[in-house]
């Protein structure tokens, strides 16, 4: 995603891991004063990711008024698969179906940037247009956007966020 061709747009920060440092859990339960609990692997991508660009962009939380946008080619895709093979076993609506679950995901990353505000996620192969349609009405407090992929068929996980403000 190209995030800074826009000239009406100015990129504040951008963040990719890409590889993940050996040690991206422990950075993140150090920068958040605690281990995320009862969330996947999908949304503790995410939250590093975002935490880890706002930093980037000196800031120590979201502004209120920030559209958050997050997308995925397959959004949780180990949490989504190891959910229905638990409810092939019988289990009941099983937990790690919650962790599959977009809405958490972006419940979590709003807590970990102390933030409440217009948030969506879109399972998309095109990261690019969906920063354009972010774009679209954002107020003068930006936008945070990321990509966040799991690890699956050998491809490395991904986390890569952009913090952008209006030129």
């Amino acid at each position: 995603m190209n995030a800074g061709s826009d000239p009406a747009w100015r990129t504040v920060a951008h963040f990719a891991a890409d590889p993940l440092p050996a040690d991206w859990r422990d950075q993140l339960a150090h920068r958040l004063g605690r281990r995320p609990r009862r969330v996947g692997l999908w949304t503790e991508l995410a939250m590093f990711g975002a935490r880890q660009c706002l930093d980037a962009a000196g800031e120590a939380a979201l502004p209120a008024g920030a559209r958050l946008r997050v997308s995925s080619l397959r959004g949780a895709w180990g949490a989504t698969h190891a959910g229905l093979a638990q409810l092939d076993a019988g289990m009941l609506m099983p937990f790690t179906f919650m962790q599959g679950q977009p809405a958490l995901m972006l419940a979590e990353v709003g807590r970990c940037l102390e933030w409440q505000g217009d948030a969506s996620f879109a399972l998309c192969r095109d990261p690019q247009q969906l920063l354009q349609l972010s774009k679209l009405g954002a107020a003068s407090a930006g936008l945070l956007v990321g990509v966040v992929e799991e690890e699956r068929n050998g491809e490395r996980p991904r986390s890569e966020w952009w913090r952008l403000v209006p030129a």
